[in-house]
């Protein structure tokens, strides 16, 4: 029987058209590598092909190792000679080694030889390419602070994949900053051009440039290579676009596979033009769709067609397969975020379970996969899972509290708790940079060494008796400044250590500003959508009779561990400290004071890249499981013990069943069980991409590629209310789109909260999906809601059936003033017996509707109804983003806006 009989007829027609251009947009799921390998042992043995002259190119290295694997199974005997496979960075690397030398041109200088890289080049990692960036900066006398090399490299990348020049770069800048970075372009590639070196950037611009310029070079190509093959279509860059089009030669055999229903990597310099127009390019060429689908099952394919469908950048597909039917796509609403990362272990848990005693008869090895928009999600699923024993992987990164950013974090807070703690001490007393260098710590070191005073003693020491260089001097004493300041916070002592530093008519000035927002009060009825604890009491989340002895076992560890409950704590507050300021509630505090102080996100922020972003969110994300753990009562202590147990690696597995991952990591892989997690206006789509309807569009096709990687169950879930950096409190969310656009009868609600009145019915968070009548959904009570607050979560439930034996956790209180707030200050200061007049300012009564908050909608005379999506201070300075259907996010200043409740 032929290989070819295994084909279905889309695939057999797209491994048999073999001569002129082909694009094959395969769909998810598809077979898309089995019609690559089999189209290349077509040509060899059908064709007669010589194996040498036909070049495949993918993205990654796996990839093509196992393209050669299975080509080597189909056609291994038949020739020595074997195809070229490989990636695009290698291939390149393969050219210029043997043809770099055509681009030197002759130098001016008689008997010198001509300009240019030779064959003996060398490649730069990150690394060599910021020292340089480094060093010319140096030359040039620029304050890496203020441009930080990784800025300047990313934005040199970001010219390199659209084929620009640092004249180019220069002449489209609209700010200095940019102009300063081409200055750099331009230096850095003659530095690299002085040391005869190449980036990765640099591979593909050189070996484009070559066959662009080379005629010789260009036909000896097109000559040995007749049939070209091109993975991932979707996600090729300018310069890959170039190469294939020199490679195509006269011939146009190109065979470009891809999706661009699953282009997601434009922050990468990925072009999905390149896939849209493949007609423009070659006008002859035969599109051919792979629409059956192997993997998922036919309502799951549904559900992600139906949402994709709403982009309009794309070729259309309609996907089928032989799995029809299948369970719907599940649903859970969530009243927060840690509902909904314990709600996901719960069921996958109960999945195992069942799962494991299905392959125990046979049938496939269980596993399962969150998948989520932002790493920082990641935290409250790994507390999630490892509070219920599930052994993870974290896909494509580090785990949460692993994370070089929430290292450096955790160890200002140790260094605050203990400052003798030495090891913590060397991590962050130069990070981020504050001018504390090799020389000032091996001084330090060699201090304490000689008095037998910890790192921390040695500070103070050298400080005192003055010796080092007055620069390193101020340094040391700025670090010193922050630690002591940091410590005064936690113990209630922050006012009088102000008051030792700065005097008190310097607070109460400093102070001023805070009495006029302190004045201006929001009325129940303004603060409607705000977040209301009473919602979610006296509720408790049925785990099924099975997981009733695993629950009292974690319940009785956490009691034997000794933590106090938080009225306990509150007793025990230190006389003097400042009302509403119990060390419990103080470590959230705490990072921000630390992020401000340390200016670790403004460094972040000036970076500008993707990578920059994610590690502000997981800063921010540390921020909210300090104020959990404030909501659970702990102290510092507790805290750092919390994190310190989470980051043991006893629970982390790489051949574990589960893994954690963002969507783009999850790109190529599939799971009989994909929980899409966070689906919320501003996180999924997320919030830097709402402004740009094609940037829209790719957040849908990162959800339609989530959606796909489901083989036999998608659960999408959301949180009600979700904690936000600087918010002592959660804030409604607002319902993603993309939940929308998934049509209801596909879908299958599994419990959760309660449909809100006043939400469209079409909605799949409404009680359209409420639980079907005398039925229970996959064992999960409907307004289930379990939190990390209940002390024990199995004496709530009486009997397997989980009949409630009361209230599982007590009423939470409200959050007391902040430590730093002006009615705190003159409340410490009268408990002295010490004036301190709180400065009155004129505030203009309050006029129209005000307070405004997310989750909201409003009406506006000419925007029409929206939803507030975001709102940023209070009183006369309010700005709320409003997002308007038909006009998209707008930002306003709330006392002009002239909203009304809709």
């Amino acid at each position: 029987m032929s290989f070819l009989d295994q084909l279905n007829p889309q695939q057999r027609e797209a491994v048999e058209t073999t001569e002129g251009p082909v694009l094959i947009l395969a769909g998810a799921g598809s077979g898309k590598t089995r019609v690559i390998t089999y189209r290349i042992a077509y040509l060899i043995e059908n064709m007669g092909v010589m194996p040498e002259s036909i070049l495949a190119m993918t993205f990654t290295n796996k990839a093509a190792a196992e393209m050669g694997e299975r080509v080597e199974k189909l056609v291994g005997g038949l020739s020595i000679a074997k195809p070229v496979i490989s990636t695009f960075h290698s291939f390149c690397v393969r050219v210029l080694r043997r043809d770099i030398e055509a681009l030197q041109i002759p130098s001016v200088t008689p008997g010198q030889p001509p300009i240019g890289h030779t064959k003996k080049f060398v490649i730069y990692d990150e690394s060599d390419q910021q020292s340089v960036v480094k060093s010319v900066m140096k030359r040039l006398g620029l304050d890496d602070k203020q441009l930080t090399p990784r800025t300047v490299l990313s934005r040199i990348s970001w010219a390199k994949n659209h084929m620009l020049d640092p004249q180019e770069l220069y002449l489209q800048s609209a700010d200095p900053k940019t102009e300063k970075i081409a200055h750099l372009f331009e230096e850095y590639r003659k530095e690299l051009r002085k040391a005869n070196a190449l980036d990765f950037d640099d591979l593909l611009l050189e070996a484009t440039r070559l066959l662009k310029t080379s005629a010789p070079v260009r036909e000896y190509y097109n000559r040995r290579f007749q049939y070209l093959l091109i993975d991932e279509y979707q996600d090729t860059n300018r310069p890959q676009y170039e190469l294939m089009r020199m490679l195509a030669g006269t011939r146009h055999n190109v065979c470009a596979v891809g999706d661009e229903d699953q282009s997601i990597y434009s922050w990468r310099g990925a072009d999905i033009r390149n896939i849209l127009e493949f007609e423009k390019d070659f006008p002859e060429a035969k599109i051919i769709r792979l629409e059956q689908n192997y993997r998922s099952t036919q309502n799951i394919l549904e559900a992600a067609s139906s949402v994709v469908a709403n982009n309009i950048r794309r070729k259309g597909k309609n996907l089928w397969t032989s799995r029809q039917g299948g369970t719907k796509v599940g649903y859970y609403e969530a009243p927060d975020g840690e509902n909904e990362a314990l709600f996901a272990a719960d069921h996958i848990a109960k999945y195992l379970r069942e799962a494991g005693r299905a392959e125990n008869s046979g049938g496939e090895t269980p596993r399962a996969a969150v998948l989520y928009r932002t790493n920082s999600q990641s935290r409250l699923f790994e507390e999630a899972m490892r509070r219920y024993g599930l052994k993870y992987k974290v896909v494509g990164g580090f785990s949460f509290y692993e994370r070089a950013e929430i290292k450096d974090l955790i160890s200002y807070l140790k260094v605050i708790q203990n400052p003798d703690d030495s090891i913590s001490l060397l991590r962050v007393i130069n990070t981020p940079t504050r001018g504390i260098g090799k020389g000032t710590i091996e001084t330090l070191e060699h201090l304490a060494l000689e008095t037998g005073l910890s790192l921390w003693g040695a500070v103070g020491e050298a400080i005192r008796r003055q010796l080092l260089p007055p620069r390193g001097l101020t340094a040391l004493k700025s670090f010193q400044q922050l630690i002591v300041d940091a410590q005064a916070m936690l113990t209630g002592k922050f006012v009088e250590r102000l008051e030792e530093t700065a005097g008190t008519e310097t607070l109460a000035r400093a102070s001023a500003p805070a009495s006029r927002e302190a004045e201006i009060e929001m009325t129940p009825e303004d603060d409607a959508a705000a977040f209301d604890p009473k919602e979610f009491e006296n509720t408790a989340f049925d785990f099924g009779g099975a997981y009733t002895g695993r629950l009292e076992e974690i319940a009785a560890n956490e009691s034997s561990a000794g933590v106090p409950p938080p009225a306990a704590q509150e007793e025990d507050r230190a006389p003097g400290t400042l009302a509403g300021q119990p060390e419990a509630g103080a470590t959230s505090e705490l990072l921000k004071f630390l992020i401000d102080r340390t200016g670790y996100i403004k460094l972040l922020e000036e970076e500008d890249t993707p990578e920059a972003f994610s590690r502000i969110e997981n800063l921010r994300e540390l921020v909210n499981a300090a104020m959990d753990s404030r909501d659970r009562g702990e102290t510092l202590d507790q805290f750092l013990d919390h994190a310190a147990l989470i980051s043991d690696a006893d629970d982390y597995d790489e051949r574990s069943q589960i893994a954690l991952m963002s969507l783009h990591a999850a790109k190529g892989l599939e799971f009989p069980l994909v929980f899409l997690s966070g689906l919320e206006e501003g996180l999924f789509p997320h919030s830097r991409t709402m402004l740009e309807p094609d940037d829209v569009e790719e957040e849908r096709r990162l959800c339609y590629v989530g959606m796909t990687r489901a083989m036999d169950q998608l659960i999408l879930t959301r949180a009600v209310y979700r904690r936000r950096y600087g918010t002592d409190l959660p804030e409604a969310s607002v319902p993603s789109r993309f939940l929308e656009e998934v049509p209801v009868q596909l879908i299958e609600g599994l419990g959760g909260r309660r449909s809100r009145a006043g939400m469209g019915a079409s909605h799949v968070g409404t009680a359209t999906l409420g639980r079907p009548a005398g039925r229970s959904l996959s064992g999960f009570d409907a307004d289930a809601h379990y939190s990390y607050e209940d002390e024990d979560q199995s004496a709530s439930w009486k009997s397997r059936g989980g009949v409630p034996a009361g209230p599982s956790r007590q009423k939470p209180t409200a959050p007391a003033q902040p430590y730093n707030s002006i009615e705190n200050i003159a409340e410490f200061f009268a408990s002295r017996g010490k004036k301190f007049s709180v400065a009155k300012t004129p505030v203009e009564p309050l006029t129209g509707k005000r307070g405004f908050r997310p989750g909201q909608k409003v009406r506006h005379p000419k925007y029409g109804e929206g939803t507030v999506y975001q709102r940023e201070g209070e009183g006369e300075e309010a700005k709320i983003t409003v997002q308007f259907p038909r006009f998209g996010l707008k930002k306003l200043v709330e006392k002009y806006a002239q909203l009304e409740r809709a």
